[in-house]
Order: structure tokens, then C-alpha cells, then sequence
């Protein structure tokens, strides 16, 4: 983060707002939005956004995973292989 550049009062984002969707779109990092000195909103690009949220879903699966790990939720990968082997193997039809 380029702090002169990526901090900006809501003032600029009023009266530069179409300057600042270049900026944002180019360089595709944040930009946060301050009120009366406080941050208070940040501004992103669609698609730093959309790999943000990907990010995160993969994110939340690993933490679940660890707590069913953590819980013993877990099976033997062999157990796992036998019951999908068993889920995809064409059965005759009689």
C-alpha cells in the first residue's frame, strides 16, 4: 500500500471519484476511504475482489477441516478410497 495514494478522504472521492476508479482499476490495489480522519470504507477492483473472496472460502474449508480433524471427525484414506471405488463401479444390471 502506497499510503499518499491508496488512503483518501471521502472529500476526493467525491469531487475525483472517476480518478480514483482509474487508480483503483490500474494499479488494482485498495484504496480506504477516511471520514474526519477515521477510515471508514475501501474501495476495490472487481476482480481483486472476486480472488479476495475465493481466497476466503478456501480459507474457511481449511479451518473446517482442521476442526474436524481437531474433533476426530476423520476416516482412514484406504476406508475413503474402498467407499468411493464402491460409489463408481458400474453394478450389473440383472
Amino acid at each position: 500500500m502506497k499510503i499518499k495514494e491508496d488512503i483518501r478522504p471521502v472529500t476526493y472521492l467525491k469531487s475525483k471519484a472517476a480518478d480514483l476508479l482509474t487508480q483503483i482499476n490500474t494499479t488494482h490495489r485498495p484504496v480506504v476511504i477516511t471520514q474526519n480522519g477515521a477510515a471508514r470504507a475501501v474501495l476495490q477492483d472487481p476482480e481483486s475482489y472476486e480472488q479476495m473472496r475465493r481466497a476466503v472460502g478456501l480459507l474457511k474449508l481449511v479451518a473446517q477441516g482442521e476442526a474436524d480433524v481437531q474433533a476426530g471427525r476423520t476416516m482412514a484414506a484406504d476406508k475413503v478410497l474402498a467407499g468411493l471405488r464402491q460409489m463408481f463401479t458400474p453394478r450389473a444390471v440383472t
